[in-house]
This record gives structure tokens, sequence and C-alpha cells, in this order.
């Protein structure tokens, strides 16, 4: 499959599932949904591994890279971005989730020493200022308390353990270890590891059988987790992070059209001029490698 295939099959799916998100809130807690998503998840890819006839016996270095993804991306990030929507909307957490692409750029010059021009330096700090101008107009007369700056922070939390998730995704690939069979054992440890914390909460292990929780559960766990990281992690298998951060670009535009449509969202100034610079910040990031590979 093509990476362009790849990187549009990610960018719609995961741009959808901030708003399946807010489905999951209210009646169960974060954790417990996200413990039923990764473990039927990791369920469905057992299987399909089984049916592919594709290995599913390593070593136990390669499981503590297993581990290792599964608390970052499936677990820890999960945990971050689903309490960040109690406080924020889909759309602007999507946004802040966008900063995933800096990360990735500053990680991989420092795990892989990645090379890393002025252009890309540039765009990553329009970036950070979209960011900034997005968020301020609703945190600037409230106190370091309130939920919009809260739900922010846990925002940019969840997109900072992704991208070090996206590191030793990289790092996992870099040894060889292929990608199907390693989502279904890290799905599964995210999933242990989510379920561990919260029995150490004290939440209820309860079930929420209304329409819209049921449906948006399984598009989460199907597509959003299953298709969504397979597509992303193989792009990411074959250039980099650094570059397959690319498809966070798109990820606001999806969200916010879906915002838009379904939650009310309004499109003020300081909305509209901190999403142009986040687009203006990527498009510097993306061209500054088209340049690149061309000349290569």
């Amino acid at each position: 499959m093509s990476n362009r295939l790849l990187y549009l099959i990610a960018v719609l799916i995961w741009g959808s599932t901030w708003f399946a998100i807010e489905f999951q809130l209210g009646v169960v807690e974060p954790e417990v949904s996200i413990c039923y998503r990764y473990i039927m998840a990791a369920a469905i890819l057992f299987i399909w591994c089984k049916i592919k006839d594709l290995s599913l016996v390593f070593n136990l270095k390669s499981h503590l890279w297993f581990a290792l993804m599964g608390l970052l991306m499936f677990c820890l990030n999960y945990i971050l971005a689903y309490r960040a929507q109690i406080y924020i909307t889909s759309a602007l957490s999507a946004i802040a989730f966008s900063a995933m692409l800096w990360m990735n750029i500053l990680n991989s010059r420092l795990f892989f020493g990645v090379a890393v021009s002025r252009r890309i330096y540039l765009g990553a700090t329009l970036g950070i200022v979209g960011i900034v101008v997005l968020f301020g107009p609703q945190v600037a007369e409230v106190s370091l308390s309130d939920g919009v700056l809260f739900g922010s922070l846990l925002a940019v939390g969840g997109a900072l353990m992704a991208s070090f998730g996206n590191m030793a995704s990289q790092a996992a690939q870099k040894i060889r270890l292929p990608v199907m069979p390693s989502n279904a054992w890290s799905m599964f440890y995210g999933g242990l590891f989510t379920c561990v914390l919260a029995v150490t909460q004290g939440h209820a292990f309860n079930f929420d059988t209304s329409a819209g929780y049921v449906i948006s559960l399984i598009y989460l766990t199907v597509f959003g987790s299953v298709i969504a990281f397979w597509a992303y992690l193989t792009l990411l298998g074959r250039i980099g992070a650094h570059r397959a951060g690319y498809a966070t670009v798109m990820f606001p535009v999806v969200a916010l059209l879906l915002s838009m449509l379904f939650e009310g969202l309004r499109l003020e100034f300081s909305i509209v001029l901190g999403f142009a610079l986040v687009l203006v910040g990527n498009t510097l990031v993306l061209t500054d490698h088209v340049k690149t590979r061309r000349a290569n």
C-alpha cells in the first residue's frame, strides 16, 4: 500500500475519532472505556495474526518494547486525551494534539540523530505560537486551575506521551519487529496497564448500553485502533516519526469541521488565527522535506 494511502487512512480516521470520544464520556470512566477499547482491539489483532499465520511468539526483550509502546501510546496517551475532552471540545483537543508533529521532530533529533533545519524550527515555533493564540483568549482571565487551561495541558501531555510512543515504535521497527503482531501485544499491554490504573483509582467497570456509547466504542476499537494504528505505524516505519507526524496536520481540519457541525463550535478570530499559524508551521516543515528529497 502506498504511503499516500496510509497517510489518508490515518488522517480521515483519527480526525474523526476526536468526535467519537465525546460519546465515551459520562457514564463510564475514561480509563475503563480505554481498557475496553484496547483489550478488544488486541483480541481482534491476535485473531487476525493467527488467521494470517503471523507468529506471536517473541523473546523477553521484544516484550519489553511492546510494554513500553503500550504504556506510552495506548495507556497514558489516551488517558490524557480522554480526560482533556471533559474540559475542552474535540476540535480544540485535536489542534492541541497536533503539537506532536514538533515533538516528533525534536525527539527524532534527540533519539535518532535526525538532522533538523532552521526552516523546521521556524515551523515548530509558529505551531506553538498558534496553539497559544488558540487557547489564549479562553484562559487569559481565569486562574491556572480553570478547566479550559487544565484540559489544554492534558491534551498537550497526551501528545507528548504519543510522541515518545512513536520513538519506541520506530526503534522497535528498526530491530525488525513486525507491525501487526507488535500492535497486538502493545495494545494488550496498554489495555492491561489502563485496567490496573482504573482498579487502583477505584473506578467501577460498568458499561453504558446506549447506542452512542456502543457504536463509538466499536468505531474507536476497529477503525481508530486496529486500522488507523496499522496505517500510521506502517508509515512511521517507512519514513520515520519526524515525517509521519505530518498526519497530525489534518487531524484538526477534520475535527474542526465535525465540531462545527455537531458541537456548535463558533469560528472566532482567535481560532482562525491560531489554526492558520498551526497550518503555516506544518507547511514549512513539509516543504522543507520535499525540497530535501528532491535535492537528493
